[in-house]
């Protein structure tokens, strides 16, 4: 199961939350809350991690009582003020908010649901409509900073939402956040994931090209990076994933699977906006290539498999 480093929680006052889906990046953040002093529920379809994590976090956060584990997310959320959600993609999102189980039918009215899955601008439209429906609230939320950033609690979350929503949301999520901005109405958040997830590929892609130049050229690429990295050239990337690409190492961190289903996010959106992006389009199908190398659980900086 994922580690977790504690971090200097903000001062709020507990609230009863739940927490739906306890994958790689859930996990941590579903604990943080508990740590921060919340009382969380937990649902998750693999039942046995979320006993587990209620082993480990009602140890951990001395709140025995205050941690629960539910059979479905109508249940999960039943009397919580806030639903925080981290799951795979649209479908499961569907899956745990709408039908009969769904968090949905079980929210008292006004409760606000949180929605840190990385999914389509238009799923989270459509979930903020049908929320709006039913007296509920909905933020999309997608984070940034990976599973790193999931275990340090330091993630950056950007939100599409109403303003009041994000205002209920925003003091209890700094418990897994150093950043947690609204950005604009419904499914704006998603829009500027997709943004960086645009910036991440372009970026991958060039440093790997880089590496690869540089290597053939005969430099010493640790020592070459050790100096662009205080010029023009730095970035998170190169501080991040430089030496372990150099190490040919990418059993770890944000799996080329799910960048591949990330940019066909942005690439579906892009038909719909009009907007142009051929550098993206032809980083994803290198990722593609990497994948039919086997590589698909590698971290996305394996990009520079191909050039070897």
């Amino acid at each position: 199961m994922p580690n977790i480093n504690t971090k200097t929680y903000p001062s709020t006052p507990s609230r009863k939350v739940a927490f739906l889906g306890l994958g790689v990046m859930g996990y941590p953040m579903a604990g943080h809350l508990a740590l921060a002093g919340h009382q969380v529920t937990v649902y998750n379809r693999t039942a046995a991690k979320a006993k587990a994590w209620c082993q480990e976090f009602a140890r951990t956060s001395g709140q025995n009582q205050a941690i629960k584990q539910a059979t479905t997310p109508r249940l999960a959320v039943q009397q919580a003020e806030l639903v925080f959600c981290c799951v795979g993609n649209d479908d499961d999102l569907r899956s745990v908010t709408l039908g009969a189980d769904g968090a949905f039918a079980g929210m008292a009215t006004g409760a606000v649901f949180v929605d840190h899955t990385t999914a389509s601008a238009s799923v989270a439209r459509e979930l903020y409509g049908a929320a709006k429906n039913l007296g509920l609230q909905f933020v999309d939320a997608p984070v940034s900073g990976g599973q790193a950033g999931a275990q340090n609690g330091l993630l950056t979350v950007m939100c599409g939402g109403d303003q009041a929503a994000f205002d209920t949301a925003q003091p209890v999520a700094m418990a897994f956040s150093k950043a947690f901005t609204l950005l604009g109405q419904s499914g704006s958040g998603q829009l500027a994931k997709m943004v960086n997830q645009i910036c991440i590929a372009g970026l991958v892609q060039g440093l790997s090209e880089a590496i690869a130049f540089g290597q053939q050229a005969g430099l010493d690429m640790l020592q070459v990076l050790e100096v662009i990295g205080k010029g023009a050239a730095q970035s998170w990337q190169l501080d991040n994933r430089g030496k372990t690409m150099i190490a040919d190492q990418f059993d770890f961190g944000f799996a080329v699977d799910w960048m591949r289903k990330d940019l066909g996010l942005v690439l579906d959106e892009a038909k719909r906006n009009g907007a142009r992006l051929p550098v993206t389009a032809l980083v994803d199908q290198f990722y593609a290539d990497v994948q039919h190398m086997g590589g698909q659980r590698w971290d996305t900086s394996s990009l520079i498999k191909r050039l070897r």
